[in-house]
């Protein structure tokens, strides 16, 4: 079990003054989807949809792609664009890239794949890593799904800087998705004679916001809602994130050698070892089960204080203890993020062993200085106006300087800011409204599955449980009845750390939307040497290739009951 108490600002007010008056007792029950045959696919080049062109309709070959080893089946790739345009503020032309590919034999199912990060890329359409779970052995594709892809309304090429026009800002938050979904069921009409009788969109990290967002601005076009490790309220988190680097810069102990701050030095792998050791020494067992996870996030907040149970170092730092100032640092990274008026910002993180992992670092480190993702994201894309210092897209030393100097209490305020040429503030484009008041989906049997894992280090699984805890007040209490949250033990951001993260939470979500098969539990394994879906370096060494566990919907939690240790059967959700 989350947190209870660290409610997100956003979920505070839908507590207050929200009600579940209206809803219906039950939600009802949509039908299944029924395939139907491909046409022919170059006559799809003539596919004609307001302000689109398709640029490309060809037959990919059975095995041309594989997934976890196994070759994909033969499916028709189209390619194009929609609404390009020039922009009047920077010069630049934009469209909203995409691909689609339509199996041939179709289940008469549509995905949307929504993809991470800041976008700019028309990857696959496959529905495959960008649906969250590690090494997923069935992609959306192998399911029989026709997908789209897109690079939300801008290139790699103009990124971070497509955040100066406002349009742009407005696609990638959730206008590109708006305009592809409709385009694409007439596609996909064009291509069987028939639209889709049932349409799912999926994600992880950005791609997981995207899908809570359709939630809330798309319910009517969606059926079914899966987020991985969702930026519920993205730009607060990446805010979040730079209001820290002071605090690791007054513990860090070296420079890169570009002669950036390495950040990294202010709590290095070893010492991170030493934190999850202590962890795990005190909230392993919580479960029932001594096996490097700890299931019992709730239990392991009284049983581990990280000033208690870590050793202080009573000379010099040499991997078995930790400085003072740096469990005051961790403490406070750890720790809600206030406002100087005791406002909540953002929620905390939950102490977990998965801060051992390499991607905790990638995240906490890295990426607010050598890659600049966080502060040129905030920079150019979530404030309003935009940074003034352009060249800090493309000098990393420049971000890092922002990051150091990053002012919290006076930045914070440009996510909320609009003016003559942004008319929403970065926070509003990027989250969904009323994220907590999903009637219409509800209403009209659309169901949700959130997955997180809870060693995220940029995306707190403290705001998600906030999210659904505030959407189950405004839903009496029921919310169960059509969404469900799963945290994943010691996962990462979207995947990896010492996790059972290879899950199919797409198949789950089919089966509720469709058959009325409600998750009680969604299996997952570890994957270890040899797992056809790709191994995960985080699994220790220690862990059987074939562990299995139960992810258990919030608030349940796995426990040990009796049998082999390893395997999902011998657990179950409970409180």
């Amino acid at each position: 079990m989350l947190l209870k108490s660290s409610l997100t600002a956003i979920a505070i007010m839908a507590l207050a003054g929200c009600s579940s008056i209206g809803l219906s007792d039950a939600p009802p029950q949509l039908s299944p989807a029924k395939g139907a045959a491909l046409v022919q696919c170059s006559s799809l080049l003539s596919f004609s949809f307001s302000n689109t062109k398709i640029t490309a309709a060809r037959e990919v070959a059975s095995g041309v792609l594989k997934n976890a080893g196994q070759p994909l089946a033969e499916h028709c790739q189209v390619s194009g664009h929609m609404n390009q345009r020039i922009s009047p503020v920077d010069g630049q032309t934009y469209a909203i890239g995409f691909e689609m590919r339509l199996p041939r034999d179709w289940s008469g199912r549509f995905l949307f794949q929504g993809n991470g990060g800041t976008d700019g890329n028309v990857v696959t359409a496959d529905g495959g890593s960008s649906m969250g779970s590690g090494g997923l052995l069935r992609n959306g594709l192998q399911h029989g799904f026709a997908i789209i892809s897109s690079d939300a309304g801008h290139t790699a090429a103009q990124n971070p800087l497509f955040g100066r026009d406002p349009q742009a800002r407005l696609d990638y938050g959730y206008q590109a998705v708006g305009s592809l979904t409709p385009m694409a069921k007439a596609l996909i009409q064009a291509a069987y004679g028939k639209g889709p009788d049932r349409s799912y969109i999926g994600g992880t990290s950005n791609g997981g916001r995207h899908a809570l967002v359709a939630a809330s601005r798309y319910a009517k076009d969606y059926d079914g809602i899966l987020a991985n490790a969702p930026g519920i309220y993205l730009p607060r988190a990446s805010v979040a994130n730079l209001s820290h680097v002071k605090r690791w810069d007054s513990v860090a102990t070296s420079k890169t050698s570009n002669g950036l701050p390495d950040y990294e030095s202010a709590l290095p792998m070893v010492e991170r070892r030493l934190i999850a050791n202590a962890i795990l020494a005190h909230c392993d067992a919580l479960d029932g089960a001594v096996d490097g996870l700890v299931q019992d996030a709730q239990a392991c907040r009284k049983a581990f204080d990280i000033h208690r149970d870590v050793p202080s170092c009573q000379g010099q730092r040499d991997g078995s203890c930790l400085t003072d100032a740096q469990k005051s640092v961790i403490s406070a990274v750890y720790a809600p993020v206030k406002r100087a008026n005791g406002e909540l910002f953002y929620a905390g993180f939950p102490f977990d062993p998965g801060i051992a992992h390499p991607g905790w670092g990638e995240w906490k480190f890295r990426n607010s200085v050598r890659t600049a993702r966080n502060p040129v994201s905030v920079g150019y894309i979530f404030s309003t106006p935009p940074n003034p210092d352009l060249s800090m897209a493309t000098d990393t030393s420049r971000a890092a300087a922002y990051a150091l100097s990053f002012d919290f209490e006076r930045e914070a305020p440009k996510i909320f800011a609009t003016d003559a040429l942004n008319k929403e503030s970065g926070l509003a484009l990027m989250s969904p409204p009323n994220a907590t008041q999903l009637n219409e989906l509800r209403n009209r049997g659309g169901k949700i599955i959130v997955v997180h894992g809870t060693s995220d280090p940029i995306f707190s699984i403290d705001d998600t449980a906030a999210w659904y805890q505030a959407l189950d007040a405004h839903h009496g209490g029921k919310a169960n009845r059509f969404a469900r949250f799963f945290p994943v033990p010691g996962m990462g951001h979207s995947r990896g750390g010492p996790a059972t993260d290879q899950f199919d939470a797409l198949s789950a979500l089919v089966d509720w939307v469709e058959l009325g098969k409600a998750p009680e539990s969604i299996l997952a394994a570890s994957r270890g040497p040899g797992n056809v879906g790709g191994a995960n370096a985080d699994v220790p060494s220690t862990w059987p290739s074939n562990r299995t566990r139960p992810l258990c919907p919030y608030p349940l939690v796995a426990r040990y009951k009796s049998g082999d240790k390893e395997q999902a059967s011998s657990y179950q959700c409970t409180q």
